[in-house]
């Protein structure tokens, strides 16, 4: 179903990012509507056949039964890390038991980094033990740590206009939540913004819609020409208390510890497994998902999930016997959280070969109960792409929305191949938590997940692609 919607989406991509010539190379045909729609009615027997195994049949909850013994066995995967490179020998290993085709490792170098201790104390106006947690790619402090006055700002723009102030401070972003694509900015670029200044470091409210006195982490970016300065997430409580105290006149004085430490890059892999196509096996449809974490929590959500998911709907047209006419290809992405790094390195490997890229799917953005399936294009490819949706009814799994992108996979869709992604109408309301647990997931929701994202897969490999000038 998937591979209709994800056809399309490329086309869609490709028409308005390149000279409008489709990427597609085979023999393509330019079909009515009409035609296309009968096409994907006959797949009928098919979606009932997979919806029936992974929501009543033996592979029901086998998604989550999986992840819970990886990430009880392994636990946090960082990049550079031996438990990384141990999930990853694990996920070799399970997949050729799986009786997948093609499986081996792509390696990769990979950052390496670890938080060491980290402590955040307020000295004035009271003492308070704050939770931090540090930002990854961060420098540590001296070994004394860093004692300064804070200066607490909502956005770069009030940064700036109180620059003056800055310098020889910690600066404290308590910057309000929009959405995580425009709050995180201050995540990625707030130790270089305020070392513009002259901050001695930066603790930036956690990037949340919702907190339980609880730190997020993540990635942060330096820049060249820049002063590398310390920089910690903080709980979106303290960062409004301060911003409290500081509305008041108080003044603010913390000690910040930290130990991080960057290391030269580590050895790493990608992980892929296939089922070879039986009519185009040259051509490719992708699904994928990212198999690192941050080292607190397990990385059950984020994005063990994702992983996991993009794993079963291979396990599952296995199973029904299935033999598409295109490869499918999964990869388990090594290094995204620290800028999609694994991705990165695929692609130049395989970028040679674009033409025979008919999609490329990541599921990134937690397991919840699936509404549908994120798609960039016309209002005509928008409208067959309802219709491969439609398949999905019987589990209300049948919406189409805009915007389809991950870290992972945006590289091809900036070249024009087709880059859907699952929709669970929310986004993860915290991230990079200590409590990205196997316990915030249930079963139910991460089977439908597995459900949709095999249909949709299913379907991106049967289907033969139309001439998209056709439509479009």
């Amino acid at each position: 179903m998937k591979f209709l919607l994800l056809t399309f989406v490329g086309g869609v991509h490709l028409l308005s990012l390149s000279s409008g010539k489709t990427i597609y190379k085979n023999d393509i045909s330019q079909r009515s509507f009409q035609e296309i729609k009968e096409e994907i009615a006959s797949y009928g027997d098919v979606a009932k056949a997979i919806i029936n195994l992974a929501v009543y049949g033996k592979a029901q909850n086998r998604s989550y039964e999986r992840l819970a013994l990886l990430v009880d066995t392994v636990g946090p995967r960082p990049s550079g890390s031996k438990s990384l490179e141990k999930a990853i020998q694990i996920m070799h290993q399970n997949l050729q038991e799986d009786g997948l085709e093609n499986v081996h490792l792509e390696p990769v170098k990979i950052p390496h980094w670890e938080r060491g201790e980290e402590s955040a104390v307020m000295l004035e106006p009271r003492i308070h033990k704050m939770a931090i947690l540090g930002l990854g790619s961060s420098i540590g402090t001296p070994p004394e740590g860093i004692t300064a006055e804070v200066l607490v700002v909502t956005s770069f723009k009030e940064l700036q206009r109180r620059a003056p102030e800055a310098r020889g401070k910690i600066v404290v972003y308590n910057q309000p939540y929009v959405n995580y694509s425009k709050t995180v900015q201050y995540r990625v670029q707030g130790s270089v913004e305020a070392a513009k200044v002259g901050a001695v470091a930066s603790l930036i409210r956690s990037v949340a819609s919702f907190s339980i006195y609880s730190p997020h982490t993540g990635i942060q970016e330096y820049q060249d020409g820049v002063p590398k300065i310390p920089t910690a997430c903080i709980t979106v409580e303290d960062a409004e208390m301060m911003s409290r105290m500081a509305s008041r006149g108080n003044r603010i004085v913390i000690q910040l510890k930290m130990g991080a430490k960057n290391y030269p890059d580590a050895d790493s892999f990608n992980t892929v497994a296939e089922i070879i196509g039986s009519k185009y096996p040259e051509q490719v449809v992708l699904v994928s998902g990212h198999l690192d974490s941050w080292d607190v929590g397990q990385g059950a959500m984020d994005d063990g999930g994702g992983a996991f998911i993009s794993w079963e709907a291979l396990s599952l047209i296995k199973d029904l016997g299935l033999r598409p006419k295109r490869t499918l290809r999964l990869v388990l992405w090594t290094a995204e959280e620290q800028g999609g790094i694994g991705a990165f390195q695929y692609y130049q490997l395989h970028k040679a070969n674009i033409s025979n890229y008919s999609l490329v799917m990541e599921s990134d953005l937690g397991t919840f109960l699936p509404s549908g399936l994120q798609f960039t294009g016309s209002e005509k490819a928008r409208t067959i792409v309802e219709e491969v949706m439609s398949l999905l009814q019987p589990v209300n799994i049948t919406q189409v929305f805009r915007a389809g992108e991950g870290t992972d996979i945006n590289f091809w869709i900036q070249a024009g191949v087709p880059g859907p992604t699952p929709n669970f109408g929310q986004h993860l309301p915290v991230n990079h938590p200590e409590t990205f647990d196997i316990v915030t997931k249930n079963p139910k929701p991460v089977t439908l997940s597995s459900l949709g994202w095999t249909i949709a897969h299913t379907y991106s490999s049967f289907l033969v692609p139309l001439e998209l000038q056709f439509w479009f």
